[in-house]
C-alpha cells in the first residue's frame, strides 16, 4: 500500500490524524495534512485506509501495490 496526500485539496478537518496518528499528522502552521508514512506497516494499513475514506476533501489517495505478476504483496496474503 502506498499513500499520497494532496495538501491543496486538504481542508484541515483532521480526521486522518485522529484515525491514524502514526501515519498522518496536521501541520501546526496551516492545519493541513502531513504524511508521516507513505508506505504504512501492515499493522497501520487498516487505519490508514479508513482515514482516507473519512477524509471529507478526498485528499488522500491509497494505491494498492502489487508484486510482479499481479499477486498481492506477501504481507497481504492470508496464511
Amino acid at each position: 500500500m502506498r499513500l499520497d496526500v494532496d495538501r491543496e485539496r486538504c481542508q484541515g478537518a483532521g480526521m486522518c490524524a485522529l484515525t491514524a496518528p502514526a501515519v498522518f499528522d496536521q501541520d501546526t502552521e496551516d492545519g493541513l495534512v502531513l504524511l508521516l508514512a507513505s508506505r504504512p506497516s501492515p499493522g497501520q494499513a487498516a487505519s490508514a485506509r479508513l482515514a482516507a475514506g473519512l477524509c471529507p476533501a478526498a485528499a488522500i489517495t491509497v494505491t494498492d501495490e502489487r508484486t510482479p505478476g499481479g499477486s498481492p504483496p506477501p504481507e497481504a496474503q492470508l496464511p
